[in-house]
């Protein structure tokens, strides 16, 4: 049976979407290892994203009206900003494997967590079955290795991972509630990331591009700022209006299982049987805590 043409396409920009996340692991975990600094790829992320955006900023507006102060400053730097500067540092001590796992893998247990907190949402028995083997296999991949003693200064990594997840799901929970559409949500951080950030990170004194050629700049320009930070971000919401949030969401369990592949063929990284055991419990976990499973038992038979 031939699939809908508009179904098609959305399940083709989930499954590019979640490809381009892993992506983002293994080209910043090899950037950060080589030519550039975490601050110059953020750079690279916001500044040349604001200039091609700018003429969408001046029809949309960059100010998060309506609002508090504490969620307009979330819905400005949370997304844009903090959270790929948090894990692009935690890349750069922790393999892509595990940021897969404990970045976008870790993402619906920090946003049930945050939505109970902000909203007093419940989620259900079988979500909550996910949420547990998200957690379990986290504490598996990172936790473990830290009791092993094998993990180096990866631990530095694991809970920048954590904490940029963390800050993602607020994000994620007060952009659902603020009414702004994916493309207007964009625009804001993309400005207000752009305003704040970039003289802050000239300020570091980390934004030389010493090591690096125009040719790898152009290409980070390209992954970065083109790929990473916009057209992800259309194919997410332009996959959520045709599959829903669920359906989408269920695609990110698949985020893990591609940064672990891609860190062991394209990386070298080395992985343990253990590893691969705590990264599968996230990806099935992501899978049942995205409601995916629950929304087909509530539709009607055809």
């Amino acid at each position: 049976m031939e699939l809908p043409r508009t179904r098609a396409l959305g399940l083709a920009a989930a499954l590019a979407t979640v490809m381009i996340w892993a992506a983002f692991m293994l080209v910043t975990r090899f950037a950060v290892q080589g030519s550039f600094t975490v601050e110059e790829l953020l750079v690279l992320r916001l500044l040349p994203g604001a200039l091609v955006m700018a003429p969408v900023m001046w029809r949309l507006g960059v100010i998060p009206t309506g609002q508090s102060w504490p969620r307009a400053a979330m819905l400005m730097v949370g997304a844009s900003a903090v959270f790929p500067y948090v894990v692009s540092k935690g890349l750069a001590y922790a393999p892509a494997s595990d940021g897969g796992a404990l970045a976008p893998g870790m993402l619906p247990f920090w946003t049930a967590l945050a939505a109970y907190v902000l909203t007093g949402e419940v989620t259900g028995p079988r979500r909550r079955l996910g949420l547990a083997m998200i957690l379990a296999g986290a504490m598996i991949v990172s936790l473990w290795q830290i009791v092993a003693g094998t993990d180096g200064e990866a631990w530095k990594g694991h809970l920048m991972f954590l904490s940029g997840s963390g800050c993602w799901a607020i994000y994620s929970v007060i952009f659902r509630q603020s009414g702004f559409s994916p493309l207007h949500g964009l625009v804001i951080g993309l400005f207000w990331g752009t305003l704040l950030g970039v003289p802050l990170l000239l300020a570091t004194g980390s934004l030389s591009f010493a090591g690096a050629t125009l040719r790898d700049v152009t290409v980070m320009i390209v992954l970065q700022s083109f790929i990473i930070g916009i057209l992800a971000m259309f194919l997410f919401g332009y996959a959520v209006q045709i599959l829903g949030a669920a359906e989408t969401a269920a695609f990110g369990a698949l985020t893990p299982i591609l940064a672990l592949l891609g860190g062991v063929y394209f990386l070298g990284e080395t992985v343990t049987p253990l590893k691969v055991v705590g990264i599968a419990l996230v990806a099935v976990g992501v899978f049942l805590a995205s409601g995916v499973l629950s929304k087909a038992r509530t539709l009607p038979a055809s």
